[in-house]
């Protein structure tokens, strides 16, 4: 990641509009709070398919501890072990399974938790720090340096809230993750 896919424009698969709009969680709490349909298909699909990439998007944290996501096939080197539970703000309980390392070029981020049906990825400042990392903050942009000054990370600021987002295009399923809330929700992780 370096400067250049700061002002990228990620668009929704699910309703083609822009991911850092106001109201586009909307739209992901919709298609959320549909069941789950298996589909099978008969016969091979004709039509040539784009190739999608996977965007893991990670909220910047200052007041969470740890790094933390629900999705566990992008960890590597998984621990699966029972570490207890979490409380969020909004009374929502979920079990801390296991942690593992992610991968992101170059850049392997140690020990990240994997909270079953966890919606949203923090990325924690205090982490950060504590591997000999600078997190640096400016209006509408952050960075994860080390302590070179070398950029490993870059961010930007959507809802008032600082996201990095991570792309993939190994994964066999291509999903679009996201990483979204409103100024109400934003302070119930704080809470």
């Amino acid at each position: 990641l370096n400067a250049k896919t700061v002002n990228v424009k990620s668009v929704s698969a699910m309703c083609v509009k822009c991911v850092m709009t106001d109201k586009h969680d909307v739209c992901v709490t919709k298609s959320v709070a549909k069941p789950i349909r298996k589909t099978v298909v008969s016969e091979p699909i004709k039509k040539p398919r784009n190739n999608l990439i996977e965007i893991v998007l990670f909220i910047v944290d200052s007041g969470y501890s740890k790094h933390i996501m629900g999705n566990l096939k992008l960890l590597i080197n998984f621990v699966e072990k029972f570490l207890g539970t979490v409380k969020f703000g909004n009374d929502q309980i979920a079990p801390i399974l296991g942690y593992g390392d992610l991968v992101q070029g170059a850049v392997t981020i140690k020990r990240v938790y994997y909270y079953e049906g966890l919606n949203n990825n923090l990325f924690s400042v205090g982490q950060f720090c504590y591997a000999d990392l600078e997190v640096a903050f400016r209006k509408s942009t952050c960075f994860v340096r080390d302590l070179k000054g070398n950029d490993l990370l870059t961010g930007s600021r959507g809802s008032d809230l600082y996201l990095i987002s991570l792309q993939s295009s190994s994964s066999p399923n291509p999903i679009c993750l996201m990483a979204k809330a409103t100024s109400s929700q934003a302070w119930l992780w704080h809470r």
